[in-house]
């Protein structure tokens, strides 16, 4: 009966966008529609070169090839309706749909989080105990890790989308993003969001923080065995299998730390939609590029790709 109350009192909002100029709206369209286009036709190669190429069928592509699929439908929460409201006079969402964006947002970051952490150990396992890599890092287990990734990130999801759904909006109802973001409407909040706040930036410790710490442990542990290879042609080769996903992970965790791991009291609208837009557009659309451009087995399998695509015209 409580949340009732508190969504009724809400017929929905207002998304104000990247910028309330009305004549840079179509430029910003256009830039948008363009970059979205990219994203999902470069992933959508990445799945088919990696599908098609038994070479590819390895543990590591198989969490890329699912990073990109992660990738596709992350951008498609929040780019469609950021193009919409573009053009858009009115720019509003439903409070159920800012909710449902909001779920999956969360949902199909988290997750991308996971994966990342996934393929770090990947790179672990291969580099410090190559003997037993087909063991360790066997098809059932890599199933198990990503249902896994999913599963945790969903129930993190639905936490706060349930905590959020609990909150009262009396006044402005304008949020000042170009999606349904945490911080943003914890701002429109009238209700008391001290708790709440806390609630959020705990869990979200536990949840984000788990999957970098295990990055950085991988990543250190790759770094101590890297260097005891004698030749430096090895420590390159070594190194080289990394370069992708450490750029990747700088990419994505750089602006995701800026965005979420300060006090509300600290949040800068302007400054957090440029570092939000680099990890829910840039970094989805430079992947299929970083991962394709520096791995001679992706150029490969891509190529290979392309030549069966034209064989069958």
């Amino acid at each position: 009966m409580e949340t009732k109350n508190h969504s009724s009192n809400t017929a929905g909002f207002i998304l104000l966008g990247l910028s309330s100029n009305p004549h840079l709206q179509k430029p910003l369209f256009a830039i948008f529609l363009i970059m979205y286009l990219v994203t999902v036709l470069g992933n959508v190669l990445i799945i088919l070169a990696i599908h098609s190429d038994s070479r590819l069928h390895t543990p590591m592509y198989f969490f890329l090839s699912n990073l990109s699929f992660m990738d596709i439908c992350f951008t498609t929460v929040i780019v469609p309706k950021m193009l919409v409201n573009l053009l858009s006079d009115t720019k509003a969402i439903s409070y159920v749909g800012c909710l449902v964006q909001m779920y999956f947002f969360m949902a199909l970051a988290n997750t991308d989080s996971y994966l990342l952490a996934s393929m770090a150990i990947d790179r672990l396992v291969a580099i410090c105990n190559p003997l037993r890599y087909d063991v360790t890092m066997s098809p059932q287990r890599c199933l198990l890790m990503l249902l896994g990734s999913c599963s945790i990130s969903h129930l993190h999801a639905l936490f706060r989308v349930l905590l959020m759904s609990r909150l009262s909006f009396c006044a402005s109802h304008v949020i000042k993003h170009f999606f349904c973001d945490t911080q943003p409407v914890l701002k429109l909040s009238c209700s008391d969001t001290s708790s709440s706040q806390i609630v959020v930036m705990t869990e979200t410790l536990a949840v984000i923080v788990t999957p970098f710490l295990c990055i950085l442990f991988s990543y250190l542990r790759i770094i101590i065995t890297v260097l005891r290879i004698p030749s430096a042609a090895g420590k390159w080769k070594a190194f080289s299998t990394c370069g992708s996903h450490l750029t990747v992970v700088t990419l994505f965790y750089g602006s995701v730390i800026y965005v979420y791991f300060r006090p509300l009291s600290m949040y800068s609208v302007v400054k957090d939609r440029v570092a939000t837009v680099m990890y829910t557009v840039v970094t989805p659309m430079l992947n299929p590029f970083i991962y394709s451009l520096r791995n001679n087995d992706m150029k490969t399998g891509l190529k290979k790709l392309m030549d069966r695509i034209h064989s069958t015209k």
